[in-house]
């Protein structure tokens, strides 16, 4: 019987009960423990002489924000009102008292649900943030990884070393490549490239025993290791100064910079 007490209480029917906010149903199965156990008789008699301090010391008014709210509430409320006949009678003590703690508990709830959208609110921001430091972290972990494979590129003993160095056209022109023969791949640093006008641009191309082969336009924006197609048998490289309107057309004498692939291989 302990047990089923303890529940009861903890339950919080009976408060309910005094503040005149049980189901039907609640309300039966409370009137059934008031009337059969006098430990909830006693606990009823304790909370009514509670309500009646409560609505004596504690009569306090309502914040105006409160009250605002709910008669917005009820001016919005379009329902019919059917008008009463107004009977003089003297209103219950335990009336007063359950209208004030429920016009408090209704500042408490609007208060706290005001509290708990701002959590929300504060805990949306906190997730967004969240998923951006992880896709910020994704990409950095994506730019290692590219770094870390261009270092094992340029550290692999079987990649050579090239610079290119411009001539009286470019003299300060300066791109290293770096060539794996053995994987059969190709890279570009671009170290320097003197400003052209707007209506040039720098090309490299491979030359072949018959023709030359157009691998890209060299832009002087990209300070860092870019890959390049790799062309087998390739006898040379060379940087040429092209007009943007002639990107695949190469004139004999349009070179800048050239390197001889063919002599380092033979030795």
């Amino acid at each position: 019987m302990e047990k089923k007490l303890h529940t009861f209480f903890q339950s919080g029917l009976l408060d309910k009960y005094i503040l005149d906010e049980t189901s039907a149903s609640e309300r039966l199965k409370v009137e059934h423990f008031i009337d059969t156990y006098p430990e909830v008789e006693s606990e009823y008699k304790r909370l009514q002489d509670n309500l009646e301090i409560i609505a004596k010391a504690s009569a306090v008014e309502a914040p105006e924000s409160i009250l605002d709210a709910i008669l917005d509430d009820i001016e919005d409320n379009t329902t019919p009102v059917i008008q009463l006949v107004n009977k003089q009678r003297k209103t219950p003590w335990y009336s007063i008292a359950a209208s004030v703690v429920a016009l408090l508990f209704a500042g408490g709830y609007y208060l706290k649900t005001q509290q708990n959208l701002d959590l929300l609110k504060e805990n949306q921001v906190v997730v967004e943030e969240i998923f951006d430091l992880r896709s910020d972290i994704e990409e950095n972990n994506k730019r290692l990884d590219n770094l870390m494979h261009e270092f094992m590129k340029l550290n692999n003993p079987e990649t050579e070393k090239y610079v290119f160095r411009g001539n009286d056209r470019a003299k300060d022109l300066k791109t290293v490549a770096y060539i794996n023969p053995v994987d059969e791949t190709s890279m570009i640093d671009v170290v320097s490239l003197p400003q052209l006008p707007e209506d040039q641009t720098y090309q490299l191309w491979a030359e072949m025993q018959d023709r030359m082969i157009n691998l890209g336009i060299l832009d002087a924006s990209q300070r860092q290791l870019q890959s390049v197609p790799y062309v087998k048998d390739a006898l040379a490289l060379s940087i040429t100064i092209q007009d943007k309107d002639r990107l695949n057309r190469t004139e004999a004498d349009s070179a800048v910079a050239e390197i001889d692939l063919n002599n380092k291989r033979n030795n």
